[in-house]
């Protein structure tokens, strides 16, 4: 299919992960972008995705004996993969004029629908080399390179979808915070259709009608603020855009500044030390906003006073997350899995013996897997416990290691199990990188009581093993920290139950016994609420000592109940098709 310019909905996300061997994503936020995608084009939704190109991608990880992560920048060729545009687009920066082209690649739905995605790329020889890197690596250099990068992803986004004759879209949608300039260039766009060169009442309003904003995370490192002398370096000639007499225009300024007087100019405001925040730019620039759960939507309310913020739960492509085996049973069984995720309603109809087999083809190729890159064979008679995300502070990998003789203990007298682990910490990330060795450090001392491995490269190809060939998904994250975490659904789109924090879109999917289990009771997030460590390690061991392993190895058929009920119930729902239809009715549409 062409492209067209039907397109009604412009889709822009700072990394979106499409194939493993393309590495133009760091995890959860590009995984997600591209399982979107995938169900707008399942969909027929008439859409268009914008991104940038990363010609040294995020980086491969390597682990010594010890845990230690070292970090190599990873290259591939863009022509294997995308189809370079003709059109060329310029921004402005610091007063040069910064060329850019991008690449198409075409996310085909199961109808043969296409929605394309559009990656821009500023590594041309009309530029200064400086620039020729601004689209070289996910999240590198220092914070005004990633100003940088933002402005190419926000203003150059939107000239060249312009370009490339999508003159009818209706909805922008900014798939977190650094998408928030794409909002400037349509404002500078409704002025200059007035007849004006400054922002007023009458632009804003236009433009917040057009503009839809999903903010992900409640940690506040995942909100990007930049000094506001960063952007007069960026823009030295657009300093007086906003006509600072019109009272919209002048309070609107206050608010993404997060300041309480009004300045005169933004010159001004970059000489008092005024800061940029995107999140607060792209809240108050779109007319419909929303967090990733029920949860995460309580807690942005909390974060963001007075800014009516909803939620939509997020999904995985389940097209894409379904393993071989599983997929096979599925087109046996329920033929329009893939068109209407909900019918996997029918899981439980399921012949339970098809399922675990399955269930252990998935185990044997993760094993294999493990195998392969740790010369470790792992007994797959063993019950084996699944943990696999960024490796940071908050995602607490390591709770389940926090009292070693407990392990072995359960092990002994509940039943044998083993662990496998995998995930990246962010380069600048020390607290990650300790945890990862921490966890090397338990690995040595279990020994073979509790086998443990750490596979390292974590990536889309290896996250779908993992999830899809453990016995239980393990999630414990500090409440509420979680914004919804995604790879438990990928996990019970194969039968995989969780044990997990009630966080996240775990609130929302949890069944006791049912399609998992919780780690500790539901909560509420309060100001003064303290995380109590010692009590959600006690909880999780308790549940697999007293309930799960006995039940793994004592009461299969109940086990596989709960497998069958984590497809029926959570993979039929936590998926990005019912997601997608949602923005549909409530933002896209509204």
């Amino acid at each position: 299919m062409e492209c067209t310019k039907d397109r009604l909905v412009a889709y822009f996300s700072m990394e979106i992960a499409l194939e493993n061997s393309m590495p133009t994503y760091s995890g959860g936020l590009g995984v997600l972008a591209g399982d979107t995608i995938r169900a707008a084009a399942d969909l027929r939704l008439p859409m268009v995705a914008v991104s940038l190109l990363y010609r040294k991608g995020y980086f491969s990880q390597r682990l010594a004996e010890d845990g230690t992560q070292t970090e190599e920048s990873v290259e591939w060729r863009v022509e294997d993969f995308l189809h370079e545009e003709s059109p060329r687009v310029t921004i402005p920066l610091e007063g040069r004029r910064v060329e850019l082209r991008c690449w198409r690649y075409a996310a085909v739905g199961v109808r043969g629908y296409e929605v394309p995605i559009y990656f821009l790329d500023a590594d041309l020889p009309s530029n200064a080399p400086a620039d020729r890197a601004l689209t070289g690596t996910l999240y590198g250099g220092d914070p005004y390179y990633r100003l940088c990068q933002e402005v190419i992803l926000g203003v150059g986004g939107v000239r060249m979808l312009r370009a490339l004759g999508h003159d009818g879209l209706t909805r922008y949608h900014m798939n977190e915070g650094h998408a928030a300039l794409l909002s400037l260039e349509l404002l500078e766009a409704e002025a200059a259709k007035a007849g004006r060169t400054t922002i007023r009442a009458e632009d804003i309003e236009k433009v917040r009608c057009k503009c839809v904003f999903t903010t992900h995370t409640p940690v506040p490192a995942g909100h990007d603020r930049f000094p506001m002398e960063y952007l007069t370096r960026a823009f030295p000639s657009q300093t007086d855009l906003f006509d600072l007499k019109d009272a919209s225009a002048a309070d609107l300024v206050k608010r993404v500044l997060q300041a309480e007087q009004a300045f005169p100019d933004l010159q001004q405001a970059a000489r008092a030390g005024a800061s940029l925040n995107m999140t607060y730019l792209a809240l108050s620039l779109s007319k419909y906003v929303n967090g990733v759960a029920k949860q995460h939507g309580e807690t942005s309310r909390q974060m963001f006073p007075g800014v009516p913020i909803e939620a939509i739960t997020n999904g995985v492509h389940a097209g894409t997350w379904t393993a071989p085996a599983f997929r096979e049973i599925f087109d046996r069984y329920i033929p329009t899995w893939r068109e209407d995720n909900y019918s996997l309603r029918g899981a439980l109809g399921l012949p339970p013996e098809e399922v675990w087999t399955a269930h252990l083809i998935a185990k044997h190729e993760l094993l294999e897997v493990v195998r392969q890159k740790t010369g470790i064979k792992f007994d797959p008679g063993k019950f084996t416990i699944g943990f696999a995300r960024r490796a940071t502070g908050y995602k607490r990998a390591d709770l389940i290691l926090a009292d070693l003789d407990r392990l072995r203990q359960i092990a002994k007298n509940s039943g044998p199990f083993q662990i496998v682990y995998a995930g990246k910490a962010h380069p600048h990330d020390a607290g990650g990188k300790s945890i990862i060795k921490h966890i090397f450090q338990a690995k040595k001392a279990l020994r073979k009581a509790v086998p443990v491995v750490f596979l390292d490269d974590y990536n889309m190809d290896l996250g779908g093993k993992i999830t899809a060939g453990v016995d239980l998904w393990l999630n414990t994250p500090q409440f509420p920290l979680e914004a919804s975490g995604t790879s438990g659904m990928k996990a019970a789109l194969n039968g995989v139950p969780s044990l997990s924090i009630l966080d996240g879109w775990w609130s929302e999917g949890h069944i006791e016994g049912v399609t998992g289990w919780s780690i500790g009771e539901a909560r509420l997030a309060t100001p003064d609420l303290v995380t109590d460590n010692k009590a959600d390690a006690e909880s999780l061991y308790s549940k697999l000592d007293s309930v799960i392993i006995p039940m793994f190895y004592n009461e299969r058929y109940r086990y596989l109940s709960v497998m069958q009920h984590a497809i029926a119930i959570n993979g039929s729902f936590f998926n990005t098709q019912r997601m997608v239809q949602q923005y549909i009715t409530d933002a896209y549409m509204r």
